[in-house]
């Protein structure tokens, strides 16, 4: 069995902690996990992105391992993930390995054979993998052993249907608590509301585990959403403005979207890539790696692309569409900002969104009724969360079930938008809706209503008689993107609803009745202005941003700057020749450190923060080398 970096036979957690990876302190509640991990207990982890996760299941690995229990099997969803990982774990020193189809039946066989001689701690599959004959008799032979730890199941919202990313065959995980009772488990995930998490429990029978739930806020990321006009002009603004030259996401809905943009962004001298589902894999693993690899670069992709993607200077994530649920959104939006450092969330979003996404459920020939039912509640919530007027952070958190005070760092916070009464647009609207079908007999559209409220008589008005009507005109007062934000705000208020099913038209709900009535009043957000001035007055207010890089420069005086130069461009070297992304040699923070501290002996060097002992031994006096380059 290969030698951990570690000094105790039997090594507590925290000194795997400290020896292994170079911490010396836990984060929030890493250390009960931990603990209750190693010592057999089953677990349900809820933890933000950027929150440590990986750890809670690598240290007892580590732990459990060293007291004779066997190897660790992670599954995991993606080939690319567990590339990194392994390759971090083993850059610290620990005995971990993948099974995946990337390998060779002749690599596959020989670590086989190193599992059953207990040569690794860690093993991570994907879950396809984990089911297969050929992968359960392997299991077996090692719980005849006594060798197999802990079953550590990441990405684990994958089990449930009411998830952002269903996958099917998670659900044939529950055969490892059937088959392997006593061998304990822990299900592991960034994003679950209530409805996933009970899903989550009863597919992968946790029913009796310990469930940890940390606090699902990430304060460094800066929420902005905003209405539609001209998304790509809108993108490229808020790119060229805010995050010149940084590394960030764009989602997009559709393939041809997204190399579209990418196409735009390259254009504008923006280092962009497109990613989706329909290019070669070989294609997408290279443009993945060289998203992971090099400094500022921006992906645009579909939901494709990001599950398991462990960059830690990502600075923005931008949404070209709004995606189906609040879950999906902040599981995207999470993958800025990992690094601790400020980071953007900004999204566009308009009415035809609202639309596109009613359309997809409710015109599924495979979704159940139930089913249909709840994503169309998880639509309605991103719809109310997108046009709401409150703190972005304290509607996020609250959809999770977690109570917040206003964070003074989302568009809401920093720019509180105007409400106006709406009450009479909104009866107009509704009275028109209303008068339409009866007069009719069948629903309209969006565009058909609101030409009618503005007196616009098209052919269609003229041609059903809808010029006759009393509604008429009655809304000449607001132009049209004013009636659509109206559109769009009663439609999340639960005053009607598309039907994707009768080709979009709009149907009242029952709630309006009080409207129509004059029983309710109806406050709305203001649309925002799209003059120039009011573009001007958004600008300049970006320009004055600092950016993550800025503030981190501003805090190191000039020598440590020149240091950390050096420090990056010897870590490039070291990252290229292992086939490695750099974050995985040391971490931006570890860098920081050294370049500010400068250390010039090994037992200074140790002290740093992501300093583990293998990696002191292994970069130690390279590093010390580094950074005494220039020292007079």
């Amino acid at each position: 069995m290969s030698s951990l970096p570690i000094s105790s036979s039997q090594p507590t957690p925290l000194d795997v902690l400290g020896q292994v990876f170079g911490y010396s302190d836990f984060r929030g509640p890493q250390q009960a996990i931990v603990e209750h991990v190693v010592q057999g207990g089953d677990a349900l982890v809820l933890m933000p992105t950027g929150g440590g996760k990986s750890l809670c299941y690598q240290i007892p690995a580590i732990v459990r391992q060293q007291a004779g229990h066997g190897v660790t099997i992670v599954i995991s969803p993606l080939i690319a993930l567990m590339h990194d990982q392994v390759g971090a774990l083993t850059e610290a020193g620990v005995p971990a390995a993948f099974l995946n189809s990337t390998q060779t039946y002749e690599e596959s066989s020989a670590l086989e054979k190193q599992l059953l001689r207990n040569e690794l701690t860690l093993l991570y599959a994907a879950p396809e993998r984990i089911n297969t004959p050929r992968m359960r008799g392997l299991l077996a032979s090692l719980h005849e052993r006594g060798l197999l730890s802990l079953f550590a199941i990441d990405e684990a919202h994958c089990v449930s249907q009411w998830g952002h990313d269903f996958r099917p065959e998670y659900r044939s995980l529950s055969l490892l608590h059937e088959t392997f009772p006593d061998v304990p488990r822990m299900a592991l995930t960034a994003t679950a509301d209530h409805l996933t998490r009970q899903d989550m429990i009863e597919r992968l029978k946790l029913e009796d585990a310990r469930q940890f739930v940390s606090s699902f806020d990430r304060p460094n990321i800066r929420y902005t959403i905003v209405e539609k006009t001209d998304a790509t002009r809108q993108l490229l603004r808020f790119v060229q403005t805010e995050h010149h030259g940084e590394a960030g996401i764009v989602y997009c809905q559709s393939r041809k979207r997204v190399e579209e943009i990418a196409g735009m962004l390259e254009d504008a001298g923006i280092k962009a890539m497109a990613y989706h589902a329909g290019l070669d894999a070989k294609l997408r693993q290279q443009r993945q790696d060289r998203f992971l690899r090099e400094d500022g670069m921006v992906m645009v992709a579909t939901i494709a692309f990001g599950m398991g993607i462990d960059k830690p200077d990502v600075r923005f994530v931008a949404h070209l569409d709004m995606p189906k649920n609040i879950e999906g959104y902040y599981q995207e939006t999470g993958r800025a900002g990992r690094d601790g450092l400020p980071a953007d969330a900004w999204m566009v979003y308009g009415l035809q969104d609202v639309v596109n996404q009613r359309r997809m459920i409710d015109t599924s020939e495979v979704a159940s009724e139930e089913f249909k039912a709840v994503m169309r509640g998880k639509l309605d919530a991103l719809l109310t969360l997108a046009e709401g007027t409150r703190c972005r952070r304290v509607s996020l958190l609250g959809y999770f079930g977690e109570a917040s005070e206003p964070c003074g760092n989302c568009d809401n916070c920093l720019t509180p938008p105007a409400v106006w009464d709406a009450t009479e647009a909104a009866r107009k609207m509704l009275s028109c809706i209303y008068r339409v079908q009866q007069a009719s007999g069948i629903s309209f559209g969006a565009g058909h209503i609101m030409d009618i409220l503005r007196g616009k008589p098209t052919e269609k008005v003229v041609q059903y008689g809808h010029d006759q009507l009393s509604t008429f005109g009655i809304g000449a007062d607001l132009a049209e993107p004013q009636w659509r934000g109206v559109l769009r705000q009663l439609i999340a208020s639960n005053l009607l609803r598309v039907n994707a099913e009768a080709f979009n038209t709009l149907q009242l709900l029952p709630d309006a009745r009080g409207v129509l009535k004059g029983e309710v009043s109806v406050l709305l957000r203001q649309q925002a202005a799209s003059t120039k001035a009011e573009r001007t007055r958004r600008g300049s207010k970006s320009a004055v941003k600092t950016s993550a890089k800025g503030m981190v420069e501003a805090t190191l005086n000039a020598g440590a700057l020149e240091r950390l130069g050096r420090l990056k461009a010897w870590r490039a070297e070291v990252a290229k020749e292992h086939n490695l992304p750099a974050f995985v040699i040391f971490h931006d923070a570890t860098l920081r450190a050294i370049a500010e501290q400068a250390p010039q002996t090994l037992q200074a060097l140790s002290g740093i923060s992501g300093m583990g002992v293998k990696k002191l031994a292994a970069y130690g006096a390279e590093v010390l080398r580094v950074c005494a380059q220039g020292s007079s």
